[in-house]
């Protein structure tokens, strides 16, 4: 009997670990920076910022990517966040969908990135939108493919603070972020496989920049 119970015991904690994996919580920043002084200026960190998107596939699953070279800046203003600002360029060459075969399709392809002729993503916000709590809505402009068509993000702060155990140019007073939307690749004329890629593409990104001047 006893068997049996620490039997079922195991099998249950196996079912839950099954059914909510580790990975699947909201990791959290370690330290917990959240300091309120974050006006200024501030240049991203390509070492620590990502855009990653999933799109539908065969109308079974999903499929992911990352672009893996992102440069631009943003600036913060808490005491007037209408202000606030972000400059954004995605090199599509950095494109990384973990097979290298297609990569290249996506890259090259006349109905996908065409990055001979368009090697830059660009994103330029028009306004912001403070909802509280660090969370935002960020307007603007993105261009892809040659077309440039309004994206809203929804925003929010990860943490902020001074970070002095990191040298140059990792560290100093760093903001980071997560922004998140969802697009019509259709609408920039990224329109290969129409039948068996979703028309709609998730896409978050994560951002970390350095204070300039301190």
């Amino acid at each position: 009997m006893l068997f049996k119970t620490k039997a079922l015991a195991a099998a249950t904690l196996l079912a839950t670990a099954v059914a909510a994996p580790a990975w699947a919580a909201a990791p959290q920043a370690y330290g917990h920076l959240h300091d309120k002084d974050v006006a200024g200026s501030y240049q991203i960190d390509p070492d620590h910022t990502s855009v990653q998107f999933t799109i539908g596939h065969a109308g079974v699953a999903l499929c992911s990517g990352v672009f893996k070279k992102v440069s631009g800046t943003y600036t913060l203003d808490p005491k007037h966040p209408a202000a606030d600002k972000a400059d954004i360029t995605i090199a599509v060459d950095s494109l990384d969908t973990f097979l290298p075969m297609r990569d290249e399709d996506l890259k090259k392809g006349k109905q996908f990135f065409d990055a001979t002729e368009y090697p830059e993503i660009h994103f330029k916000s028009t306004r912001y939108v403070a909802k509280g709590d660090g969370r935002g809505l960020m307007y603007g402009d993105m261009t892809l493919h040659g077309v440039t068509r309004p994206v809203m993000f929804h925003v929010r702060m990860i943490g902020a603070g001074k970070v002095g155990y990191l040298p140059k140019p990792w560290g100093g007073f760093l903001t980071g972020f997560v922004a998140t939307t969802t697009i019509d690749r259709m609408d920039f004329g990224v329109n290969g496989y129409a039948a068996g890629l979703s028309h709609k593409v998730a896409v978050r990104v994560e951002v970390e920049g350095v204070r300039q001047g301190g």
